[in-house]
């Protein structure tokens, strides 16, 4: 399961990723991303959904105070982690995410962890962040 989440089979210390669960049925589908009770939850501060038009990057940054709980809802993103933590067991390690309408998983993204991502879709890409 890691291989096809990551290019990298060694996950940042930190990071989790969670498969979500698309529910089709005659009405649409519904995908619940993210509840109280999973382990990528901690608290919430806030939800908000950022877009990116095909081939844009929007990188790099990082938080100091807040975790990230990303997926995408529309299109496709290459999400790619960078540990730069002096004291982290995985410091130097790169994870790469291929994330959306194929592959439908929320990545954790712990603070202090460099991240961004490109819109690798022919149409834009809409991602949401429940942040911590």
């Amino acid at each position: 399961m890691e291989a096809q989440i990551s290019q990298n089979k060694k996950l940042i210390e930190g990071v989790s990723v969670k498969k979500l669960k698309v529910i089709p049925d005659e009405r649409g589908r519904l995908m619940e991303i993210l509840r109280t009770d999973d382990k990528e939850f901690s608290k919430f501060g806030q939800v908000y959904v950022t877009t990116a038009y095909p081939g844009i990057v929007k990188a790099w940054h990082y938080h100091k105070l807040q975790d990230d709980n990303m997926t995408v809802l529309k299109g496709m993103a290459k999400i790619v982690l960078y540990d730069d933590r002096k004291d982290s067991s995985t410091k130097g390690v790169i994870n790469e995410f291929f994330v959306g309408d194929h592959n439908h998983i929320l990545i954790h993204i712990p603070k202090l962890i460099w991240h961004g991502f490109q819109c690798i879709s022919e149409q834009e890409t809409m991602m949401v962040n429940i942040v911590t």
